[in-house]
């Protein structure tokens, strides 16, 4: 890992202070004291239950007992159409024991329910347990306390985290529902009281959140019953492709992307990520589509994802085989042979993807390597010297070569960038279209950023997800700056890499959004808490694009500003710093965070539950009133 993807810009814990709004009504069930045989509580999406029927420490305010200590027993929701709205429900007993849970609405009311049994994931460094991988059950759905899988000596209560969807066509207006423990002839009910508004989430992403990965080698470790069953040919097998579908199908339902780069540093191609090639020079060309089109027409097409809630679209953007070893051999750089093979590879490429269609999708020509891994004798990825721009320069002729003017296939020239980022986007101007930025070193070019935007060029950020110690909305911090600084999306940059054993000996998981069903019977991967989180902050975000259409994009900024942290849309930014007038070559990892040290006040002690307000402030907005 990079120093720049390994470094998350953000600090210090959020300030431990718990909002419950009227947006979200917590409760439990109230009881005599000879009656509390069970109780069911409930908590909004940033308070994590521990399995012993606390909150998890670092999503609690300074003082504060537990967000269920209130004597409602009503949950109070609003939402918007075409979404979801979400809710920690824990079930608590006195003594072990079995019981059953279920969560309803009236049929007719077309409002769907999911419930997702909490994993309490052991963390090494400190012995505490941590909610985060969501397990899909049936509803209602029986079990019970202590959890056999989980092995939690001690247990006493289990969460369990709602989903309530609410679908376009649903009418305004209110709706009931219940949520029922029960454990012998003892009963714990809450009602549900939704609200459904009049506000509809668009079905467009107003950002794009990009969940990377490398090749396929992972698949074979994180399910070993599949590989082992498929034995050599798992690579090949449908029951793989079966897989990648699914990664791409859990993000996409989650409103984010997914990224495989199908080769190494070396220039080594997956076969499952490229078309097989036959011939050299002038004679070299594509043989088969075979393993290519298994992986990718789905997902170019939108059939993946013909029974997703969201339904079918195309992937928004693919990373492309092409490095300096594909199609071309590295041998033959900078001879008439290497450009041959080039051109005639991905000019075949261009007519396939526009024979089948294929336009909707940003096809990326992006080079990952570093000189330092002994591959090729330039850095492709993070670029820290100005000779290493020449052979972007000729890589940029060749593609120009192989795509036709006018095409209506969508290449893409894609830079990941940090070291020399201001100096690129200059002197990459018009080869370059599609930066992915250290969001550190952008912290200090916003007028930059702004001409890059003006000439059409894409912008992305990247970092990595915070680990499941931190407070849950930390999850959203980069993202929402992606969107302050009004860039088109945001990368974490590796997001299916658990630790070696998450469930009992987790190393924090920031490198996980996405967990192995293998363990629980499931053929694919299930969502994280974080990946939750995450998805509801996104509908809000497109809410906030689609209100662009009355107010201005400013005066947005500026109100979510001050409703996170009490901030102006400036203080998103660092001052320039010195270190930015020395040639990169100069920069070293501890400068450069000292560069951006005096800025760091504004994204410490955050309320751990900040983004409530927001989105009760989006909501309103949306329903064209004048939130205050």
């Amino acid at each position: 890992m990079s120093f720049w993807k390994s470094m998350i810009f953000r600090s210090g814990h959020f300030m431990q202070v718990l909002a419950l709004l009227p947006l979200f009504s917590t409760a439990t069930h109230p009881f005599s004291p000879q009656d509390q045989a069970v109780q069911l509580e409930v908590s909004s999406e940033y308070s994590r239950p521990d399995p012993f029927g606390a909150i998890v420490e670092a999503d609690l305010g300074k003082n504060e007992k537990r967000a269920n200590d209130g004597d409602l027993n009503t949950i109070q929701l609003r939402a918007a159409r075409n979404g979801y709205i979400s809710f920690h429900l824990t079930a608590k007993l006195p003594q072990d024991g079995p019981y059953s849970l279920s969560v309803n609405f009236q049929k007719e009311s077309g409002i769907q329910v999911d419930l997702l049994k909490t994993w309490f994931h052991l963390r090494r460094a400190d012995k505490k347990y941590y909610p985060d991988a969501l397990i899909p059950i049936t509803n209602p759905y029986k079990a019970a306390i202590p959890d056999s899988e989980n092995s939690i000596p001690g247990q006493t209560a289990q969460a369990f985290w709602v989903d309530v969807w609410i679908p376009r066509e649903t009418a305004p207006g209110v709706y009931e529902g219940d949520a029922t423990l029960q454990s012998g002839s003892k009963r714990s009910s809450l009602k549900i009281q939704l609200q459904v508004s009049q506000a509809v989430i668009p079905e467009d992403d107003a950002l794009i959140v990009d969940h990377n990965s490398y090749g396929t080698s992972w698949l074979a470790q994180l399910y070993p019953k599949l590989s082992r069953a498929q034995g050599e040919a798992f690579f090949r097998s449908d029951a793989v492709f079966g897989l990648i579908h699914a990664y791409h199908r859990l993000f996409y339902e989650h409103r984010g992307a997914f990224h495989q780069l199908g080769y190494g540093h070396a220039g080594k191609v997956g076969p499952e990520f490229a078309p097989a090639l036959t011939g050299t020079g002038r004679e070299k060309r594509i043989a088969s589509w075979e393993l290519f089109d298994r992986h990718y027409a789905p997902l170019l097409d939108g059939s993946a994802f013909a029974q997703t809630r969201r339904g079918a679209r195309p992937i928004p953007f693919a990373y492309l085989p092409i490095n300096p070893e594909w199609p071309a051999s590295f041998l033959a750089w900078g001879e008439p042979g290497y450009e041959a093979e080039f051109v005639n590879v991905v000019s075949e490429m261009e007519r396939h993807f526009r024979a089948k269609g294929w336009t909707r999708t940003k096809f990326e020509m992006f080079f990952n390597h570093k000189k330092r891994y002994k591959g090729f004798h330039w850095d492709g990825d993070e670029t820290r010297f100005p000779k290493d721009d020449t052979p972007f320069l000729e890589f940029n002729r060749l593609l120009k070569k192989a795509v036709p003017a006018g095409s209506p296939v969508q290449f893409v020239y894609r830079l990941d960038a940090s070291w020399r980022l201001e100096d690129q986007f200059k002197s990459l101007a018009g080869v370059v279209n599609f930066w992915v930025c250290s969001s550190t070193i952008l912290s200090w070019l916003p007028e930059q950023l702004k001409s890059v935007r003006q000439r059409g060029d894409i912008v992305w950020t990247y970092s990595g997800p915070p680990a499941i110690n931190e407070p849950s909305s930390a999850i959203l911090e980069n993202p929402l700056r992606a969107w302050m600084w009004n860039t088109d999306g945001y990368v974490h940059w590796l997001t299916v890499g658990p630790s070696a054993d998450p469930w009992f000996n987790s190393e924090g998981e920031a490198t996980c959004l996405a967990y192995p069903g293998e363990r629980f019977g499931i053929a694919g991967p299930i969502p994280s808490i974080r990946l939750k989180i995450q998805r509801n902050f996104l509908q809000d975000i497109s809410l906030l694009k689609a209100l662009e259409k009355t107010h201005s994009p400013d005066f947005l900024r500026s109100e979510v500003s001050k409703r996170v942290n009490g901030t102006k849309p400036g203080d998103w930014w660092n001052p320039r710093p010195a270190l930015a007038n020395l040639p990169p070559e100069e920069w070293n990892n501890p400068g450069i965070e000292q560069a951006v040290a005096s800025n760091r006040h504004h994204y410490q002690d955050w309320n751990p539950q900040y983004w409530q307000a927001v989105h009760q402030y989006i909501l309103k907005l949306a329903e064209g009133s004048q939130p205050q």
